[in-house]
């Protein structure tokens, strides 16, 4: 598959055929994603693969738990978990817990978590993270970039073998649980959980801002920046 096929087709899979992943082609996808990119070449990741079937219910439940958060700011109207949130956001939120509840269906991703083909939960070592933004008085975002680049590198790479999957945080809203589920130490913070497998299905065509929607030249209220310019 071409590089640019890969970028603009590896879209997020979650629904599964019933049909395994074997170590050797697990392998393979994390042998081929290991070259991605991080400050200082430190590679701050650590990957469980979860084959054990009462942790991965744990994790299930977990991440169902942190989901019925989630829609429950979709609920109030809400972008989910915002790092602008209010109190007023946050209360609003809370409101709509029971109904987030209510849209639970037996077949959903949240709900059959535990049955995913493969299931990785991506560390990140807090002590060979850059996080040069750690002291500003704001949301802190930049330590990720030494581990992100790897867990998109992990989608590409199945791609590339015709596989699909998924790239979720949810889980990490319940992170003390998850360390006790896993035994993750506390010199190491919980990033993603990643499914994977045969896809059941596969978008046709992914739906993307054009480049002039969040580009713009010499400042943040420049001109678009355009072929057309």
């Amino acid at each position: 598959m071409e590089l640019t096929d890969a970028l603009r087709t590896t879209g997020s899979v979650r629904a599964f055929l019933d049909e395994s992943v074997s170590d050797e082609v697990l392998y393979a996808i994390l042998d081929d994603a290991r070259f991605a990119p991080s400050g200082g070449n430190r590679q701050a990741w650590h990957v469980i693969v979860v084959k054990d079937s009462l942790r991965r219910r744990a994790l299930r439940d977990l991440y169902l738990d942190g989901w019925h958060d989630y829609i429950a700011h979709v609920l109030a109207g809400l972008v989910p978990f915002s790092p602008l949130a209010s109190d007023e956001d946050r209360a609003a939120a809370a409101s709509h817990r029971d109904a987030a509840i209510a849209t639970s269906k037996p077949d959903g991703f949240p709900e059959t978590l535990d049955q995913v083909p493969v299931m990785l939960v991506i560390c990140a070592d807090l002590a060979a993270l850059a996080a040069t933004d750690r002291d500003l008085d704001r949301y802190q975002i930049a330590g990720g970039a030494s581990i992100y680049p790897f867990v998109w590198n992990i989608l590409l790479a199945a791609r590339a073998r015709g596989l699909g999957g998924v790239m979720t945080t949810i889980a990490t809203r319940n992170e003390p649980g998850v360390r006790d589920v896993l035994d993750i130490p506390r010199s190491h913070i919980v990033a993603s959980i990643v499914a994977l497998g045969h896809p059941a299905s596969r978008a046709t065509r992914l739906r993307r801002r054009a480049v002039e929607e969040f580009t713009t030249t010499d400042g943040f209220d420049g001109e678009r920046f355009s072929l057309a310019n």
